[in-house]
């Protein structure tokens, strides 16, 4: 049998013909770059997060680009955030000169922990960027509590995490700014690149609109040195098309994860696989369905063999990359990140996914182990 780790033909295969429409619509109107459907799509993302203002991009980075952008965020300033996400993050952090100060992550939930950020925090942080992780909420009561007694912003990068939720509201809506990406493998995944900030701030959201476009307001004229990252009316239409299947997909989601959990207790009592956590109060969205294991890369290997789709999110913590030796960590600095980075794998958790594909995925996992 063969696995993928995601199969987004599948997916297209049950909306081929809305999507082409649409599609072809852009195509005879010849309006390609921003405009009343992007505006649409915008609102529309805003209503989904509970937000009032989205500010449609080029890309998931771009999106976390700007919302530090929108808050003058620079060279001397300090961003707290995660070592244990994708590069995005601190590399859009270190591109507008500051620096990020890294914390430890919860060793169940791989989010960033909350009993961790006062003492990192100084006279020098300009914001804390929470990610949340795989689909899976940061904790954000206890995260802004935290920020409010500091006076500090919090963003969230909720790329990986459209419409899940926490028990004090939905992912993008909890932060000053919220940031989404909808390259196309997230749950929402355009046919390309493509992000947005949310907001309930006007002004913050009229700045961001503005540093979109060169910074440009009126066209010619620069209030600030902004950057070229506008959303595209086919990346609009395709979006606003699979929007309305978005929960139907999430929740497949969810289905297919609880499936494995109970799959590999069944299977594996010795424990030798430890299972995503879905915290009380949560809606977990499983962009990622990612295990814990001893001799990963080995069983990673087996699985190829086997014809199962895996990856690795991530390989090496970000505090330990080559292009963030300057700040000057080293290898035990952050322990849970670094644990996490050595024996975690992600399984397929795609909505089409079929139950026989899970058995054959756990009956495989378990045969490794034997």
């Amino acid at each position: 049998m063969k696995v993928p780790l995601l199969d987004l033909r599948a997916q297209y295969a049950t909306i081929r013909e809305e999507i082409e429409r649409e599609v072809r619509e852009v195509f005879e109107s010849q309006v390609f770059i921003l405009g009343p459907k992007v505006k649409e799509f915008e609102d529309a993302i805003a209503a989904y997060s509970g937000t009032v203002h989205g500010i449609g991009c080029a890309s998931g980075t771009d999106a976390i680009l700007l919302a530090l952008q929108a808050l003058d965020i620079g060279p001397g300033d300090e961003v707290i955030t995660t070592p244990y996400t994708f590069f995005a993050t601190s590399g859009s952090i270190a591109r507008l000169g500051a620096r990020p100060v890294y914390c430890d992550i919860k060793p169940d939930t791989y989010n960033i922990d909350p009993d961790r950020i006062e003492e990192l925090i100084t006279e020098k942080t300009k914001a804390i960027l929470v990610v949340h992780l795989y689909g899976l909420m940061a904790e954000m009561g206890r995260i802004n509590e935290i920020a409010r007694r500091h006076a500090i912003p919090v963003i969230e990068d909720a790329a990986q995490a459209i419409g899940s939720g926490c028990p004090e509201g939905t992912s993008g809506s909890l932060g000053l700014m919220g940031c989404f990406s909808f390259f196309p493998t997230k749950n929402l995944g355009g046919a390309g690149d493509g992000g947005m900030v949310v907001t309930n701030d006007d002004e913050l959201a009229g700045k961001i609109a503005v540093l979109r476009v060169h910074g440009s307001k009126p066209k010619y004229y620069h209030a600030f040195i902004g950057i070229n990252s506008r959303l595209d009316v086919l990346q609009a239409v395709v979006l606003m098309t699979k929007l309305k299947y978005l929960d139907a997909w999430s929740d497949r989601r969810c289905k297919n994860a609880l499936i494995y959990n109970q799959l590999f207790a069944d299977r594996m009592s010795d424990g030798a696989v430890v299972t995503p956590v879905i915290p009380d109060g949560y809606r977990h969205i499983f962009n990622q369905y990612v295990i814990r294991v001893e001799n990963r890369d080995n069983l990673r290997d087996y699985l190829g063999e086997r014809g199962i789709g895996n990856e690795i999110y991530y390989p090496v913590s970000l505090h330990l990359q080559e292009c963030f030796s300057y700040l000057g960590y080293r290898k035990g600095d952050l322990p849970v990140s670094e644990e996490a980075a050595r024996t975690t794998l992600a399984l397929p958790i795609y909505p089409e996914l079929a139950r026989d594909m899970q058995e054959y995925v756990v009956d495989t996992i378990a045969g490794f182990y034997r």
